[in-house]
């Protein structure tokens, strides 16, 4: 979940790497370090985020062409200027910059201490650069042998840059299960834990493999497996903009996110719907889909914001493709032992293709027989490489670490793939099929409708700022967007809220309801209106304030709430998508007026690389 940043080449490394990091910062606040190779080696780090970062640097020497850089999320040892990254072997041999979990530091840790290391962090990636740097004096071998041995030792998960003093005209890199990016360009090199510090200086890339070594020049390139097998590295294009990863005029990056839905929609389903709307194409999963359509069930894999995807998901994959499907938290799915089959299909939904604890459940089903469909934000991802087919959600890069654009752009593919397979199956008539389709089409226009209503929501926003605890209902298909509404406000303003289907208000929770609880309720028009307006009654009745989302046009519902947000009218299966905008703009403002950091709230990481 830390940020990785380095430079090899001719450019003064320094700025490149601030930068990096600030680009990176979403992956974790908690502490930041640079290191700079010129005569000497010179190491900088704090508590703090990047801003203390450069602060720290002020005044000091921070020249030299070679360097690297980390933005810390705390795993082993508190946020701390010793915890805090690049780590130095104690002999000073080696630097370490490290994003992943090392299982085995303990057992490691007790063997160099047993040969007299001492250690000046709690961290484990300390552990790794003392184990390196004991194998390098003891078998007098070169870096690159040092760090292959080591990593022979090593469990667990990890992306690694690495520096030893006595070959500093080079960076050696390594990655298993967490992301490493190198960056190609005219005798110089970049490598990040992503493409986003790239992007700037080059669109060639290569994305390391699990296993893989890279052993990084001025002059060249080598790379190899942790055996010692040669590889060839495969350079891409990155089809990524400065611009994209910029906040332009906007406040805060989840603001404007919010402000891309209407175009990372219709990014998600351009070209893969007819100009006649008659038909859909998702060529990403062309050859699984005669596995699909005779799926005995599906399997939805997620976790946060990406689960709650994938239970709007089980809805529109039953109601109309008449596929029976789970939805699993993949940090439970893979630790206990679940029942799968080859004749079923899992589904694996992650923003950044890395996510730790899916991507693990993906291989677990894998071993099992089963069909792997993979849903992510990121090409050249992990999960796309692990999946044996799968849909690219185009939503762009999502710096905010409060999910929102990819949320609905997963709903999006999750909706296509829904109508497609049941098409297939004959489970959905050709008109429902047709008129669906269109419908999909014109949500990018009804979310800019509700995008006019922000002042509104504000002003909503202003009047619950102060509030302690919130509950969310929603009913069918709405279900998930309270959950997703609640995770938001709880993400951002760090108020407590919960999510709740809302005929299970009154098995428990509503017995919180008084008049200092405000509730949000999600009541378009839909089948369950009338069921969802008796449960309006029944938060009335206890005193409770009622903040609705209803369809544009509700007297009903209008005249029982204390506030209300209208959205258009739209098919109900499409409401999540309508319905979540609202509640992601008013998470935003609370957040914003209780003085919180809306793009990096306290303890949390964009991409939870880690278990």
């Amino acid at each position: 979940m830390c940020g990785i940043v380095a430079y090899v080449g001719e450019r003064t490394a320094y700025p490149i790497l601030i930068k990096g990091l600030q680009r990176l910062e979403y992956r974790g606040y908690d502490s930041a370090g640079i290191a700079l190779l010129n005569k000497g080696i010179h190491v900088y780090k704090c508590q703090g985020k990047v801003k203390d970062l450069e602060k720290h640097t002020n005044g000091n020497a921070i020249s030299g062409t070679i360097g690297m850089g980390h933005t810390r999320w705390a795993t082993h040892g508190e946020p701390s200027d010793n915890n805090a990254h690049p780590h130095e072997s104690e002999n000073g041999k080696f630097i370490v910059v490290h994003n992943g979990i090392i299982e085995n530091y303990a057992h490691l840790k007790k063997e160099l201490i047993n040969r007299g290391y001492n250690f000046k962090s709690e961290t484990d990636t300390e552990v790794l650069a003392n184990l390196i740097e004991n194998i390098y004096l003891e078998k007098k071998v070169d870096a690159e042998l040092a760090v292959r041995l080591a990593l022979t030792k090593v469990v667990g998960a990890y992306g690694l840059v690495i520096s030893c003093t006595d070959e500093k005209d080079q960076l050696i890199a390594a990655r298993k299960g967490s992301p490493l990016v190198i960056g190609v360009g005219d005798k110089e090199y970049f490598l990040a834990s992503d493409a986003t510090p790239i992007v700037e200086y080059t669109d060639q890339v290569i994305y390391m493999n699990d296993e893989e070594v890279a052993i990084i020049s001025r002059e060249k390139l080598d790379m190899k497996s942790i055996q010692n097998d040669a590889k060839v590295p495969k350079i891409q294009k990155v089809d990524l903009s400065i611009e994209e990863i910029d906040k332009g005029d906007y406040e805060h990056f989840m603001l404007k996110e919010i402000y891309e839905q209407p175009s990372s929609i219709a990014d998600t389903y351009r070209g893969r719907i007819s100009l006649d709307k008659s038909k859909i194409f998702l060529g990403g999963i062309t050859e699984a889909l005669p596995a699909i359509a005779k799926a005995n069930r599906i399997i939805i894999v997620a976790c946060g914001t990406s689960w709650h995807a994938g239970l709007v998901g089980e809805y529109l994959f039953e109601e109309y493709a008449r596929i029976p499907v789970e939805v699993e938290y993949a940090s439970e799915f893979r630790y206990r032992n679940p029942v799968v089959s080859a004749d079923d299909v899992v589904i694996a939904i992650s923003q950044s293709g890395e996510t730790a604890d899916t991507l693990a459940a993906i291989k677990m089903a894998k071993e099992a027989g089963a069909t792997i469909i993979g849903i992510c934000n990121v090409a050249g991802s992990s999960i796309p490489r692990e999946t044996h087919a799968g849909v690219y959600t185009h939503a762009g890069p999502e710096i905010g670490v409060a999910s929102t654009k990819a949320f609905t752009s997963q709903v999006t593919v999750l909706t296509m793939m829904a109508l497609l397979i049941g098409k297939k199956r004959l489970a959905l008539d050709e008109i429902t099929y047709s008129h669906m389709v269109d419908e999909l089409t014109q949500i990018p226009e009804k979310i800019k409708e509700i995008l006019k209503s922000e002042k509104h929501i504000k002003e909503i926003a202003e009047t619950y700022q102060k509030a302690s605890n919130v509950l969310y209902l929603g009913r069918g298909c709405l279900f998930p967007v309270a959950l997703e509404g609640a995770l938001k406000l709880k993400e951002i303003s760090y108020i407590h809220a919960e999510g709740y289907p809302a005929a299970e208000m009154k098995h428990g929770p509503i017995a919180l309801i008084d008049e200092n609880m405000p509730v949000f309720v999600i009541a378009t028009k839909d089948k369950s209106y009338e069921k969802i307006v008796s449960n309006i009654q029944e938060v009335k009745a206890r005193n409770g304030k009622v903040i609705a989302i209803v369809t544009k046009g509700d007297t009903v519902i209008t005249n029982m709430a204390d506030h209300v947000i209208e959205v258009p009218d739209c098919h109900e299966a499409l409401a999540p998508l309508l319905t979540v905008i609202p509640l992601q703009i008013i998470s935003y403002h609370i957040a914003v007026l209780r003085g919180c950091n809306v793009d990096q709230p306290r303890n949390l990481a964009k991409s939870v690389t880690v278990e």
